[in-house]
């Protein structure tokens, strides 16, 4: 047995200057496992820059940015009057979980299907973006079972969850104040057993417009791609014998 660490970026797709930072990320960096955002202006953009990476790709199911690939008039619960995804500020203000089951069932069902017309093949892994509402964790669940995916769901708290064959333990720091990413490598290689692989959340990738007038998460982006790529942190994990793995692997 060996220590085992699993590195993924979420967000390909969300805008151009994401997708060249999480490009770099994978081509100079130590991202192995990515999870695209098939509903976005910029997905084709971002497909085109990673597609021939030997990485796993997963649906990163995104109810809560631009527009659904469901008719709006089907899933009135997920959307504003003008046929938009209800932002996740939306969500994190109210007090009562407004998604109807059956309503994100049809999107996170439409989502895989685009998944598959894009890359030709079934994700790796299939979870969801951004969004704590658990009738949508429920139809993430239902349409995993329903093709047959490696589902890959959230602790909040900390403790292990089994994906695919697995215990994994998930780290995602990059909304807390003072984040550094290396810090969160360090804790994640310390905390790390023979028994228990440690998945990092990352959210690599530059800055413009679009990301500016649509995400409040920025600065982070940056200093990712910036650790990610870093000779000396790459450095660091081959000296702690580190098996760096992907969703193909557990």
């Amino acid at each position: 047995m060996s220590k085992k660490l699993l590195l993924r970026a979420d967000d390909l797709g969300y805008s151009e200057a994401v997708n060249y930072g999480i490009e770099k990320s994978i081509k100079e960096g130590l991202i192995r496992s990515l999870g695209v955002m098939v509903n976005m202006p910029a997905t084709e953009h971002g497909v085109n820059l990673i597609k021939d990476c030997d990485i796993a790709l997963g649906v990163h199911t995104n109810i809560c940015a631009e527009r659904p690939l469901t008719d709006p008039s089907l899933i009135p619960s997920l959307v504003d009057e003008n046929g938009y995804f209800k932002s996740s500020k939306v969500y994190r203000e109210s007090t009562e979980d407004f998604v109807v089951f059956e309503e994100a069932i049809l999107e996170i069902e439409a989502q895989y299907h685009r998944f598959v017309e894009l890359f030709g093949k079934q994700p790796d892994y299939f979870e969801g973006h951004a969004v704590a509402s658990q009738n949508f964790f429920k139809g993430l669940e239902y349409i995993a079972d329903k093709y047959d995916l490696k589902y890959s769901g959230f602790s909040m708290g900390g403790e292990p969850i089994l994906i695919g064959q697995s215990m994994v333990r998930f780290y995602m720091e990059s909304m807390e104040p003072d984040y550094n990413p290396r810090t969160m490598i360090e804790k994640m290689v310390a905390e790390t057993t023979d028994s228990i692989v440690s998945l990092g959340v990352f959210h690599p990738g530059y800055l413009d417009h679009y990301l500016l007038n649509h995400s409040s998460l920025l600065t982070p982006r940056c200093l990712e791609v910036d650790i990610l790529t870093s000779p000396q942190v790459k450095d660091w994990i081959r000296q702690q014998k580190i098996e760096l793995v992907d969703y193909r692997d557990v």
